[in-house]
């Protein structure tokens, strides 16, 4: 067998992480300046239903889902601020989150990335 298929079927058949990988406390990098940090934190727990609940911007999880797939695990939830709501997708990309929030009645999207653990203070 030529090694290229046979590399390829190895690499297909490797697992990806499971969801518990995304359990837990997250510190979200929302800087938009290096030089003036802004971290918040996100909670995340994914149970075998395929829901996500938890906590993000100090805001409570809602209607949120999970999918492993294609060697990746995401979220997606919905969060508010009281005025309207926030729409986020993220992935776990090795030891961190890379993710997006949309806010149509502020018109952004915000692209982030988090790291493992609480903020620091």
């Amino acid at each position: 067998m030529p090694l290229l298929p046979l590399l390829a079927a190895v690499l297909i058949q490797l697992p990806g992480p499971t969801p518990d990988a995304m359990d837990g406390a997250w510190a979200v990098d929302l800087s938009t300046d290096p030089a003036q940090p802004y971290v918040k934190s996100m909670h995340l727990t994914l149970a075998a239903d395929g829901t996500v609940s938890g906590d993000f911007y100090d805001s409570t999880i809602e209607a949120g889902r999970w999918k492993a797939q294609n060697g990746r695990v995401c979220v997606s939830f919905r969060t508010s601020d009281g005025v309207g709501p926030y729409h986020t997708a993220a992935c776990l990309d090795g030891d961190r989150i890379d993710g997006q929030t949309w806010a149509e009645h502020r018109e952004f999207v915000f692209v982030w990335n988090a790291a493992r653990g609480e903020p620091a203070t």
